[in-house]
């Protein structure tokens, strides 16, 4: 799907596929990144971090300076909480794309073409979306476009497990749920399941499914090396749903008598 949209009579082209596209790259270079970190996080040695760090030959504190089973653990809660928020960065840039094209197809009732009038009201529609809390966000896509998407009490939820791992030493507290809202944190992680059943090709078939984390009042918010690597694998799924939704919705002005 393309669109035209500028300011001044110059027209900007705006292609779905496209965006869809570099997003991904964007964050397979993400998943790419933990790979790395991961696995040199597995490699490094006790030997090669005593002689990194005499390297300088004067610290800056050196009666704070850690050992290497504690720089292994702070590295490791360190990467957690990056991956963590740039999962959630991701998303919000996800719903932030997807919906410049909502507010266009709306306001065009999806026509290629449209006036001065019907850009400035897309623009206006978006721009109070961009400032928008991530789940008010959820709640206008919902609202405007009728789009309700599968992840979006695990990504809520990415929100407060970030949130204890930075305000709480990792440890859930009821206090930090909206008020009235059962304090029990569920985080589906997508994962690949292979089937017995080959395709005649002879090549193994496979689908996507969840597996579900849960985390209550007082736990610790804990992922493996590889819960953690498929976070990325979810705010993937999340972000094709998305999109797939945006050219539903401009289908959807087709079928219209």
């Amino acid at each position: 799907m393309n669109k035209g949209f500028g300011k001044g009579g110059q027209s900007k082209e705006l292609n779905l596929r496209a965006m869809a596209q570099e997003f991904m790259d964007g964050l397979q270079r993400h998943a790419d990144m933990l790979a790395f970190n991961l696995a040199s996080r597995e490699s490094v040695q006790e030997k090669d971090y005593k002689k990194r760090s005499a390297a300088p030959q004067i610290m800056p504190s050196g009666k704070r300076h850690q050992n290497f089973e504690q720089m292994q653990a702070y590295a490791r809660d360190l990467l957690v909480r990056q991956v963590i928020n740039d999962c959630l960065g991701l998303a919000v840039t996800a719903m932030n794309n997807s919906h410049f094209f909502f507010s266009l197809l709306k306001e065009s009732k999806g026509s290629n073409k449209f006036d001065a009038g019907i850009q400035k009201i897309a623009e206006q529609r978006h721009h109070h979306f961009l400032n928008a809390p991530i789940d008010a966000k959820f709640d206008l896509l919902n609202q405007d476009y009728g789009v309700r998407l599968e992840s979006q009490t695990s990504i809520l939820n990415l929100v407060i497990a970030l949130k204890a791992l930075i305000e709480n030493n990792g440890i859930l507290k009821a206090e930090m749920f909206p008020e009235g809202v059962n304090p029990v944190l569920e985080i589906d992680l997508k994962r690949l399941e292979l089937e017995k059943a080959k395709n005649e090709a002879g090549q193994a078939m496979g689908r996507i499914v969840n597996d579900r984390k849960i985390f209550r009042d007082g736990e610790a918010i804990v992922f493996s090396d590889l819960e953690i690597q498929r976070t990325l694998v979810s705010i993937a799924s999340f972000a094709d749903a998305l999109f797939k939704s945006v050219a539903n919705y401009a289908q959807s002005f087709n079928k219209k008598p």
